[in-house]
């Protein structure tokens, strides 16, 4: 298929094999390491593929909205690709490591990469190796471009600011010590936003915006606006999914009832419980058996709390609207829009 006829989607996927081709076999050339670079193939090929790709294809979605096609050369399109595999790089790292931390099992349908027998606690070293690829590659193809600089600073905060989020999640659940007191909704907002606004949504479209010469602070504040709500959204929507999602389609099996996790269905669901309700959930969250699980379904069945998601989606959707019309002056609104669609109603 000729590369001028291919979707975005295509182009993306095509990226790959070549980005894993450059890492492992052109990088290094010293023979020593042919094993520690066939590793990282594996590593790279297990880990990296297989999501939704939302955030890698916005980078070179959100360009093509804020560059004239005239300036959209074969090399500009190249290296939003490559810019928009290095956030996947990013998300597959924090993903080999968030799974260890929360004893995960399975990850988009398949055995998380450590649960497999020859792995084990090596992962951690793997999820470093799937880091240090993301600078490899801004080197290779970024270096020469006026925004290198921009893009090196921006992954370097965000990666930060992410593991800052993942800190506070496992301050306020930590395994076998429950205490539903930390609980709040304040503390709720803080993780989503560090843990999961910044490097999905944020770093995708800031990406796009240094590389179309978008460096203004206040511009990219505006974006944050935008995207933070979207940002809440999405992680509320994967609370909410991890109860009532359908594995065969999520790819994962919820775990955070018995995780003690600080979800938004038992945020929301503590705020219009009555005395006894949040005794029994005192008595069952957290708890790693069967019948304490469903014990909890069963009290957020009683609060309708399916209910109060799907309000819940329609008031963001409504909110996001208002804050694209009061932030988005100077940037194009199908950016955000592009990106609404693809997570609003989404069941995976």
């Amino acid at each position: 298929m000729n590369s001028e006829t291919m979707s975005d989607a295509q182009l993306f996927e095509a990226q790959f094999d070549e980005l894993v081709t450059e890492l492992t076999k052109r990088d290094y050339q010293d023979p020593v390491l042919a094993d520690a670079l066939g590793r990282l193939r594996e590593v790279l090929i297990y880990n990296t593929p297989g999501g939704k790709r939302n955030r890698g294809l916005s980078v070179i979605g959100s360009l093509r909205e804020l560059l004239p096609p005239s300036q959209l050369t074969q090399d500009t399109v190249q290296r939003a690709l490559v810019v928009g595999w290095c956030i996947e790089l990013l998300q597959a790292f924090f993903l080999v490591a968030d799974d260890i931390m929360d004893g995960s099992v399975t990850r988009r349908g398949n055995p998380c990469w450590y649960k497999k027998r020859e792995i084990g606690l090596d992962a951690i070293n793997d999820s470093f190796l799937l880091e240090g690829a993301i600078y490899r590659l801004l080197r290779r193809h970024c270096r020469d471009q006026p925004y290198y600089v921009h893009l090196l600073e921006l992954f370097n905060e965000v990666a930060f600011q992410t593991e800052l989020g993942q800190a506070l999640d496992l301050m306020t659940s930590p395994p076998g010590n429950i205490d539903l007191s930390r609980f709040t909704m304040e503390r709720y907002k803080a993780i989503v936003k560090y843990k999961t606004s910044f490097y999905s949504f944020y770093l995708p479209v800031a990406a796009a915006m240094y590389m179309a010469g978008i460096s203004c602070e206040q511009e990219h504040s505006n974006a944050k606006h935008i995207l933070f709500e979207m940002g809440e959204f999405f992680q509320i929507q994967d609370d909410y999914l991890d109860c009532y999602g359908d594995p065969a389609v999520t790819g994962k099996i919820g775990t955070d009832i018995q995780d003690n996790k600080c979800s938004w269905l038992v945020v929301t669901a503590m705020g219009i419980m009555n005395a006894e309700q949040k005794a029994k959930l005192e008595e069952f969250y957290g708890r790693n058996d069967d019948a304490s699980v469903e014990k909890v379904k069963e009290l957020y069945q009683a609060l309708q709390m399916p209910e109060v998601y799907q309000r819940y989606e329609e008031e963001s959707y409504l909110r996001l609207q208002k804050l694209i019309a009061d932030h988005a002056k100077n940037l194009p609104h199908s950016i955000f829009l592009n990106f609404a669609k693809k997570i609003y109603n989404r069941k995976k």
